[in-house]
């Protein structure tokens, strides 16, 4: 499984610091929180589209390390143009668009790989998983010491030479098996499959307000680069213990009863950095929430989305999933934060994050009655 712990590593590599670092550049480039959030947006706004068709292929064609490595390679091209054209929305667009595929498609390929293993198929994807988490705190460490010294104008730099690395990891991806039955009309959107949708798109909407303005919310609240990155480290370094422990998780939780209690968490950690901000020890207990808001969140709704839909269509079902939850939901979200924020301020878009995992709670708890 070492190749696959090394994707999600780089992967999230240079997740983190597009994450935690991008918007620093996007506001260096003149962008005001409305554009900043637009800009932010495309990538969703594209995962709502895109990544199905990508799915399709991959299951019809046995194609889902291709397009992985396609999309490496696509994302390494857009950051090293990024500085030299002011068309920044057309090129993120395009990107996006062409990279949307690759996440989702990875998951499957894990799950798929997984599958014939002794053991908790679930529970041994978290020590796999937990390798992305790592990357990430290895990015916003890296990064808020780095940007102490160094402008963010060398930000897109940094970017595309991160996602050659992820490129490099990802052409010794394993191989998948081709299905050709697999056909987008066979999908059947069950009461779970659409209560699952429901709660996987109000999750990401009320991450939105989190990953387009938490940086620039604590910057400006007087928290130094460091210190930025240090709070982003604790919240995924309590995500890193949920993905050590998901066997006892699963072994104890129904994947509903783990949604539900991830999304009421959500609530609470929004509501504190939207009102809390100012006092250190509230974020800090904000960020610990990261723990059920991103990691047994993601990880039970990855395990719901493998039990929902059939084998022929894994890949399909996953990139189905990424375009409803981190594709439309954070694009609605990333829109509506930058909303709340023009109008309100950052406590006016944190409790509508707040909200929105309110309304996604309802729906996890509608998949318990379907027996998930």
């Amino acid at each position: 499984m070492f190749r696959l712990s090394a994707f999600y590593f780089t992967f999230f590599v240079y997740g983190g610091a597009y994450v935690a670092y991008f918007p620093l550049y996007l506001a260096g480039r003149g962008l005001s929180a409305a554009e900043l959030a637009w800009v932010l947006a495309l990538p969703p706004l594209a995962r709502a589209i895109a990544p199905a068709a990508w799915g399709w292929i991959a299951d019809r064609y046995a194609a889902h390390r291709a397009i992985v490595a396609f999309s490496c390679a696509v994302t390494a091209a857009a950051f090293a143009v990024l500085p030299f054209t002011d068309r920044i929305g057309l090129l993120i667009g395009f990107m996006s668009v062409l990279s949307a595929g690759a996440l989702p498609l990875v998951e499957a390929i894990t799950l798929g790989a997984l599958a014939g293993r002794p053991g908790s198929q679930l529970g041994s994807y978290g020590p796999i998983r937990l390798w992305g988490s790592f990357g990430f705190i290895a990015a916003v460490l890296a990064g808020g010491a780095w940007l102490e010294f160094q402008s963010a104008a060398a930000l897109p730099a940094a970017l595309a030479a991160l996602m050659l690395a992820t490129l490099a990891v990802a052409l010794g991806l394993p191989a998948a098996k081709a299905h050709a039955e697999a056909r987008l009309v066979k999908l059947s959107f069950t009461p779970q499959v659409r209560a699952l949708l429901g709660a996987g798109f109000c999750m990401a909407a009320a991450h939105g307000a989190l990953y387009a303005f938490f940086t620039l919310y604590l910057g400006q609240k007087g928290y130094s680069a460091s210190t930025i990155g240090m709070l982003w480290t604790l919240g995924v370094l309590a995500e890193i213990l949920v993905f050590l422990y998901l066997r006892q998780l699963f072994r104890r939780f129904s994947l509903s009863a783990i949604l539900v209690a991830s999304l009421l968490c959500a609530v609470a950690r929004f509501l504190a950095i939207g009102w809390g901000v100012d006092e250190l020890w509230i974020v800090l207990l904000a960020q610990l929430a990261h723990a059920a808001s991103f990691g047994s969140f993601h990880a039970a709704a990855v395990a719901a989305v493998h039990r929902v839909f059939p084998p022929s269509a894994q890949g399909t079902g996953q990139t189905v999933f990424s375009s409803v939850s981190y594709g439309a939901g954070a694009a609605a979200g990333t829109l509506a934060a930058g909303w709340a924020w023009e109008i309100g301020g950052g406590a006016a878009a944190y409790t509508l994050s707040a909200l929105a995992a309110a309304i996604g709670a309802f729906f996890a708890a509608r998949l318990k009655r379907a027996g998930l």
